[in-house]
Formats: structure tokens, C-alpha cells, sequence
């Protein structure tokens, strides 16, 4: 999980986690800055199907690398890596199944948020970045994800029309694959802006279902959407102060 503090557009931006309320923006001086919340899950371990998972990492941590290997390659699993490398990819191929089949029979699922919506922006660019170039999205697209069956069940998208350098790059467009005409017929990013915190609150995240913002690297919450709020004025949202790097998680575990 990572976690944002407001700072000046010029500098690197700290880092992120997931996500609680939705609150609609409003306006703010360039100064202001968000402060960060963290929350903790909070589960009940007593349920028999953590004793059946507690006994299978049991067998795997036995297992040599050549069994390892073996039951992987049988289960249609990557068999590359150290032997811990292997025994993890293992542990959580049978923890996944475990808890899928508690889901279905109406058992814990081990999951502490209901949905992760997962936010790609598209900004402005140029192939040589000034170093103060202030990049500004241009697509808004969000993915929701139920934790508890793994499907997409909902997406919202939006392009948005920039406002310090509304003429893009043909870089830009090649890039992104976003037309000058698409952005100059769309939304200031404001407007935008309160359309996502519609569309979430619509579907109840953060009231009645926990979910978290996740994205891939840190740049999307840290910096685009960081310098974008401060080019339009308005308050960081709530909802992004906090989000999941799936980037870090995944170079974390796989070392």
C-alpha cells in the first residue's frame, strides 16, 4: 500500500495506498496540502478453512525443489524460480482455491476490500519532457473488480480537455491514441472529476463496500493526478489519497 501528502508540482511526489469515502472537490489554494490515512484489516482466523490452508503451507514448505517443480508443472503453474519463489506460487494457488470454495459455500473469503477499482490515466506529453513539463490527464478510465469472484463487473471512462497545453503533441496522440478532436469535445477535468465521485458513490464504494484504488507504478495518483488538481484548483479527492502500486506488490513478491 502507498500513501500521498500534497507537495509543490515541480517535485517528485511521495508514494500511495487504497481508499474509504468519496467526497465531492472542492476549491483550494496551490498551497494546501492532503494529509494521508491508513486503515488496518481486521479478520477472524478461527474459521476451519485457514486450519486447511495453515496444513497445506505446512506439506509445501516440506516438499523438495524437484516436488515443488513436479506440482507446479502438474497444476499448469510457472515452474521457474528459487525454491521459495515456488513454494509462495504454490501456497497461493491452493490458498486462492481454498477460499473460492469457502466463498461459494458462504465462508470467509480473506478478502478485507469487496471491489478494487484500478486507474490508468492518459496525460499530456512531449517526447522530450522539460523538467517542468505539467503533464495533465486526458483520460480518466476506472476498472471494477469484485474480490470475491475476480470478475470485472463495472468501468467508467472519460476523456478530459487540457487546459495549459490544450494543443497535444503528435507524440501525445501516437502514444495515447487520443485524437485532438476527442479532448477539445470534452470535459474540463472539474467536471470530470465529480463525475468519477458520482459513479462511485452510485455503486456505494466506501459506504456500504470497502474497495481500494489500485494502479501500476505510483505516477498515476502521486503525480498526474496530483498536478492536475493543482493546475484546476480543486482538493485532492478522498478517495485517492491512499491506493494499492500493484507494481510494488508484484516486484515485492517475486523478488
Amino acid at each position: 500500500m502507498e500513501n500521498i501528502q500534497g507537495k509543490d508540482v515541480n517535485v517528485k511526489m511521495s508514494e500511495e495506498t487504497e481508499d474509504e469515502k468519496t467526497k465531492p472537490c472542492s476549491r483550494i489554494r496551490p498551497d494546501e496540502e492532503t494529509a494521508p490515512h491508513t486503515s488496518q484489516p481486521n479478520r477472524d482466523f478461527s474459521h476451519p478453512v485457514y486450519k486447511e490452508i495453515s496444513l497445506a503451507n505446512g506439506h509445501i514448505n516440506r516438499m523438495s525443489k524437484d516436488e515443488l517443480r513436479i506440482k507446479l508443472a502438474e497444476l499448469k503453474l510457472d515452474t521457474r524460480g528459487v525454491k521459495d519463489v515456488m513454494k509462495k506460487r504454490l501456497k497461493n494457488y491452493y490458498k486462492k482455491q481454498k477460499l473460492v470454495q469457502s466463498a461459494a459455500e458462504g465462508g470467509p473469503t480473506d478478502t478485507y476490500y469487496d471491489y478494487i477499482c484500478v486507474v490508468d490515466f492518459e496525460a499530456t506529453c512531449e517526447e522530450d519532457n522539460p523538467s517542468d513539463f505539467l503533464h495533465e490527464i486526458i483520460e480518466f478510465p476506472m476498472v471494477l473488480i469484485n474480490t470475491h469472484t475476480l470478475q470485472i463487473v463495472d468501468t467508467f471512462q472519460a476523456y478530459v480537455k487540457p487546459e495549459v497545453n490544450p494543443q497535444l503533441s503528435d507524440f501525445c496522440m501516437k502514444l495515447t491514441g487520443i485524437t485532438q478532436q476527442t479532448v477539445d469535445e470534452a470535459d474540463p477535468f472539474p467536471e470530470v472529476l465529480h463525475k468519477v465521485v458520482e459513479w462511485l458513490q452510485e455503486r456505494e464504494l466506501g459506504t456500504k463496500y470497502k474497495y481500494a484504488i489500485l494502479t501500476d507504478g505510483a505516477w498515476d495518483m502521486s503525480k498526474f493526478l496530483n498536478i492536475q488538481c493543482r493546475i484546476s484548483r480543486i482538493r485532492y479527492p478522498q478517495f485517492a489519497k491512499k491506493w494499492i502500486n500493484i507494481r510494488k506488490a508484484y516486484c515485492n513478491f517475486y523478488k
